[in-house]
């Protein structure tokens, strides 16, 4: 299968807010490659509307091209696409690779890219209007939803196989053990530091927890905080602390364990002793990555979809590594993000195989690692990583974590986002004094 060729790797300049403390309540995700979607939408109530729509419009011919209804794959001629990738590089990235797979199918490819957080809420009108596009990107927790839905058809029925991908990529895109997305790369969570600093203070990058609270507190000086994480009460703020909760032995089906409070603890304690700002319960991850270029934290928890705004910043120094473990020698377990492509039940088995192809064509190995490079993304199939490292060796802390990655969805499915909801309720609660991490998580759960 011939492969499209590399697109211009473009920048976006960051809108600096320099050092002052942002005020944002929560942010809306434009793109899956940024992390989760950070709407605080109950997608169990989206996905039950869903079902009760597309029961009654029975998904029949729903394909947006001329030449719906066609019975030979070949007499197709062009197939809708539907995106959040509205700002580069993503944008120009995702055209010119749907056009060239498109190609090499033999059919133009009809795009439109609209914000993330409106996605959902687009998908159930076009169900209810019977214009569903032929080929759909979405946020990977969205996958579950949509499926249990019937939203989406089977990839594995069309030839289309994950095979050789992370076993949480896979989780995350499977549904009653059927696979219903292709991921071909991924994302996650690592500390960010910056290396003089911690040279100056005579400090290690932390590996542990305890190393990690005596680190963010000899390195807060001044108007410099040890660390800044994202804690706004939203999926954002859950999926940000999946990876202290995952790795400490909590779950997300029974979240008032002492496992998940010990977790929390370890966040109360770093925003009372001073080494956290008080902010964080409004900081979304774009925020706290400007608060780490602006010198306001040493250290931060983010994600590589911060790559191109630091490369606009050429005088901040940073590492990367991974999360600290609870205690020495032991697993960080970090939750998988970004975007996967999907197949919208449109009830056209001929424009579904078409389809189908062109999201098989957007899977192939070097296309991956393209768009690894080009996104600052890490690449869905373990094999493929350390070539994005040889190119950016500063990845190496996001590569070395795939084989591991979590599914938010892999043991909840559907019902992940009354989980989740829960979560970011009771580190609000905790974070703001309003209760023990014990009493939140209690009360969250019981809601």
């Amino acid at each position: 299968m011939r492969i499209t060729r590399p697109a211009a790797r473009a920048r976006r300049t960051p809108a600096r807010r320099g050092a002052h403390v942002p005020t944002r309540t929560a942010t809306t995700a434009a793109s899956s490659t940024s992390g989760p979607a950070a709407t605080g939408r109950s997608r169990r109530t989206v996905a039950a509307a869903a079902a009760a729509l597309l029961g009654a419009v029975g998904l029949a011919a729903c394909g947006g091209g001329d030449d719906a209804g066609s019975g030979d794959p070949a007499d197709v001629t062009s197939i809708t696409v539907q995106d959040t990738f509205v700002t580069d590089p993503g944008a120009t990235f995702y055209g010119e690779q749907l056009d060239a797979c498109g190609e090499e199918v033999g059919v133009d490819i009809e795009r439109q890219s609209i914000p993330g957080g409106d996605i959902i809420s687009r998908v159930l009108q076009q169900a209810s209007s019977q214009t569903l596009p032929d080929v759909l990107s979405i946020d990977n927790p969205d996958v579950q939803q949509l499926a249990d839905a019937g939203a989406l058809a089977p990839l594995d029925q069309y030839g289309v196989s994950a095979e050789g991908y992370s076993q949480g990529v896979v989780d995350a895109n499977t549904y009653e053990g059927e696979l219903y997305g292709l991921q071909p790369t991924t994302n996650t969570l690592a500390l960010f530091y910056d290396p003089a600093a911690l040279e100056e203070a005579g400090v290690e990058p932390p590996t542990t927890w305890d190393e990690l609270r005596s680190a963010a507190e000899t390195l807060t000086e001044g108007d410099r905080y040890g660390i800044a994480f994202s804690a706004p009460p939203s999926y954002e703020g859950t999926w940000q602390f999946l990876p202290f909760m995952w790795s400490n032995g909590g779950d997300e089906s029974d979240i008032a364990t002492p496992e998940t409070a010990e977790a929390l603890q370890l966040w109360v304690d770093l925003v009372e002793s001073g080494s956290a700002s008080p902010s964080v319960v409004t900081w979304g991850q774009e925020d706290v990555n400007d608060q780490f270029i602006a010198g306001n934290a040493a250290m931060m928890v983010n994600g590589p979809w911060q790559f191109p705004v630091l490369a606009q910043n050429p005088d901040v120094d940073y590492e990367v590594t991974t999360l600290p473990a609870p205690e020495a020698g032991g697993t960080v377990s970090a939750p998988l993000g970004g975007a996967t492509w999907t197949l919208p039940a449109t009830g056209d088995e001929a424009r579904q195989q078409v389809a189908a192809d062109v999201i098989a064509c957007m899977g192939t190995d070097e296309n991956i690692v393209e768009d690894a490079l080009t996104n600052s993304t890490v690449p869905s199939k373990p094999e493929l990583g350390e070539q994005v490292v040889a190119e950016d060796p500063r990845i190496q802390a996001f590569v070395d974590q795939v084989p591991d990655l979590r599914s938010r969805t892999g043991e909840l499915g559907a019902e992940w986002t009354d989980a989740a909801t829960s979560i970011y309720e009771a580190v609000q609660t905790a974070l703001t004094g309003g209760a023990t991490p014990e009493q939140a998580l209690e009360q969250a759960q019981g809601r």
